[in-house]
């Protein structure tokens, strides 16, 4: 009888001290949306634990949408009285500085059916760009994921509209009954962020690592990441975020209550129960020595396959700027091992804090790396997909992607410098430039389309899995000091095998350009390699004439200026002032020489081989034909121009000349 109660009283301290962990930490899983991780999915309910709870969680305001307890509390589904109180604010619409840690009471942290604790809040999609990825980690920071969205709503993430009310669980926790006989009373989730640290959080909350580390089942040699949340346990109501650099005094250990002496039986029995803890003890130390050691060692590995080589010597600090919500995990790999990591720091010197004057075009700003001129580009969302194309690609007509840097969520891509700016400033800018003069000249043109021509063959044909660009504009062409075209801004690109319907995709979020979407894609979101192919005719065509690719109607007129914004209702006459009909109209019917002096580009003055030029035009009016069946492949397209390019440069002139003579002088199309 000694002996079973002994090992009871064994057993019951080993529980209430190794084993007394709330939950798994997420440990970045909630950045791969294909895969649907338990962790990801929410914090696990427990059989001994209350169903309903009060909680907290932290969010960091952003201005100008969510930096009042207002707009927070709406976000959240919250009370703003709550948040004001708590956080010391003087009313609910008190604007809070940006990225300023709010603490925001939760009053029903609920077990839901699925078995995870939640609290869930609502949100209405307001644009084509959001995604359950986006939701997740940028709006709600993380305090939910992808994971969690696509298995408690109804639409397919493929299918998202604007207008769709979707369900946000976020994460939070009840005690477990171990941490409520320890004292605890309400569990707070935290959104770690760069430089964070456990013990920097301990400090911050008044709480002990250990019992950090046991709530989310840690190791002293775990790393925790950016922009992921952790449980905080808390003994004390929670107070208004105070930093680790003035930390408040630590809670009072709760007291045990001691029963009053009753005789020597009583003192014999604490005495065995002395001899019990001893004994727990000293068996708690031998499990733990080996779990810390067995654990450090596959954290090890782990790490050593995830991170770069550099890390803080406080094992539980954040490896600075490496993980981000704004790429996905999958990204982030692939990027730490071939792309230069740059510090934010680096980014600000290059640029001169992000100077007006070093600022290229919207987001894009000029900077300087030992000696050399780059193009920096902020960017804010998912952009996993665009450095995954750019890494799988090597071609001398394709912006080279050299590094990354991310920072308080944004990310920011460091490309190859291109000295002569967009190929829409040479044509479209009244602004003359002085280095190069302000006109294009006819074998810079033939060049320039033949090298946007070289660059899609190659996305088309020659890289696994072929890719279609989607976004191809003259102002995503850049010219190098050389006046070399190379194509950039893969945002919109996508593989042509991603589906299993082949080459045939379709999609209702159809975006892009004005006067560049062929007809099929507008109508019905029907994505082909020969979309790329329509927009090249457009692109030849702005080269010929000198004209914008469409003449937008009054009504829709908008800033295009470094992002897609253009949607299928934008379009009030799909046919209204495009270069696509125009081209059409050129080279065909009567009068075609006519015609074409006349489309051609005044700047030009006639310094062009006229009958060349109607090859190029004809070719133009071929990749623009309504039916993608009657346009040629990038592999044609690129073969002509290589034709037309040998004949411009005086390469095989006489063939070349010869075969369009006689068309163009009947005044009859071929």
């Amino acid at each position: 009888m000694l002996l079973r109660w002994w090992w009871s009283t064994v057993v019951f301290f080993i529980c209430i001290h190794g084993f007394r962990a709330q939950q798994t930490y997420v440990n970045n899983k909630q950045l791969d949306c294909d895969n649907n991780y338990t962790t990801a999915l929410g914090y696990t309910c427990t059989s001994t634990a209350t169903t309903t709870c009060r909680s907290y969680l932290t969010f960091r305001s952003q201005p100008p949408s969510y930096n009042t307890p207002s707009t927070i509390a709406s976000l959240l589904h919250s009370n703003p009285d709550d948040i004001a109180v708590l956080n010391n604010l003087s009313s609910n619409s008190a604007t809070i500085p940006a990225n300023t840690v709010v603490v925001v009471p939760i009053r029903n942290c609920s077990c839901s059916a699925g078995g995870f604790y939640q609290h869930n809040a609502s949100y209405i999609l307001g644009s084509t760009d959001e995604t359950y990825f986006s939701v997740a980690n940028i709006t709600y920071e993380g305090l939910t994921t992808c994971q969690a969205m696509i298995a408690q709503n109804p639409y397919n993430y493929r299918s998202l509209v604007v207008g769709n009310n979707i369900t946000v669980p976020l994460r939070c926790a009840c005690p477990t009954a171990n941490q409520t006989a320890a004292g605890v009373r309400y569990l707070l989730t935290y959104l770690i962020t760069w430089g964070d640290s456990i013990d920097f959080m301990a400090k911050t909350f008044g709480v002990s690592i250990q019992s950090i580390l046991d709530a989310n089942e840690l190791t002293e040699s775990a790393i925790v990441f950016p922009f992921t949340p952790i449980l905080i346990p808390l003994t004390t109501e929670a107070t208004r975020f105070i930093s680790a650099a003035t930390p408040a005094p630590p809670p009072s250990p709760p007291v045990i209550p001691v029963a009053p002496s009753s005789g020597g039986g009583s003192s014999s029995k604490w005495i065995f129960v002395g001899v019990g803890i001893g004994v727990g003890l000293l068996v708690l130390v031998f499990v733990t020595g080996f779990l810390v050691w067995f654990f450090r060692k596959r954290k090890i590995q782990h790490k050593n396959n995830l991170l770069p080589s550099k890390h803080s010597p406080n094992n539980h600090q954040i490896p600075p700027e490496s993980k981000s919500w704004s790429m996905s995990s999958q990204g982030i790999r692939f990027a730490i091992e071939s792309l230069t990591v740059y510090k934010y720091d680096e980014l600000r010197k290059a640029t001169g804090d992000f100077s007006e004057e070093n600022r290229m075009k919207g987001s894009v700003y000029r900077g300087i790396f030992n000696g050399d001129f780059a193009a920096v580009k902020m960017m804010k969302g998912d952009v996993s997909g665009e450095i995954n194309i750019l890494q799988q690609i090597n071609h001398s007509n394709i912006i080279r992607l050299s590094g990354f840097c991310l920072h308080q969520g944004n990310t920011y891509l460091v490309y190859e410098f291109a000295d002569n700016g967009s190929l829409s400033d040479w044509l479209h800018s009244i602004v003359k430039n002085t280095k190069y003069g302000s006109v294009l000249g006819w074998k810079q043109r033939v060049q320039i389309v033949h090298d946007v021509a070289d660059a899609l063959n190659y996305l088309h044909n020659f890289v696994t899995p072929p890719y279609i660009h989607k976004n191809l504009k003259s102002s995503n062409v850049l010219l190098d000091g050389q006046m070399r075209a190379k194509i950039t801004n893969f945002g919109l690109a996508r593989s042509v095998d991603e589906d299993r319907d082949g080459e045939l995709q379709l999609t209702r979020h159809v975006v892009g350009t004005f006067g560049y979407m062929p007809p099929e894609y507008i109508e019905n979101g029907l994505i082909t390699p020969k979309m790329d192919v329509f927009a090249l005719g457009v692109l030849i065509s702005e080269l010929l004439s000198g004209k914008e690719a469409a003449t937008r109607p009054p009504e829709a007129v908008g800033d295009e200026e470094d992002k897609v914004k253009d949607t299928a209702e934008d379009v009030a006459d799909p046919q209204q002032g495009q270069l696509s009909e125009m081209i059409k109209e050129v080279v065909g019917g009567d009068n075609v020489r006519d015609k074409l002096t006349e489309f051609m580009d005044s700047k030009l003055r006639g310094e062009y081989p006229v009958e060349l030029a109607y090859s190029v035009a004809e070719l133009a009016s071929k990749c623009v034909a309504a039916d993608l069946n009657d346009r040629p492949s990038v592999a044609e397209v690129f073969v002509t121009l290589s034709k037309i390019m040998s004949s411009c440069f005086g390469e095989a002139r006489e063939e070349g000349e010869g075969s369009v003579e006689g068309s163009i002088i009947s005044g009859k199309s071929r």
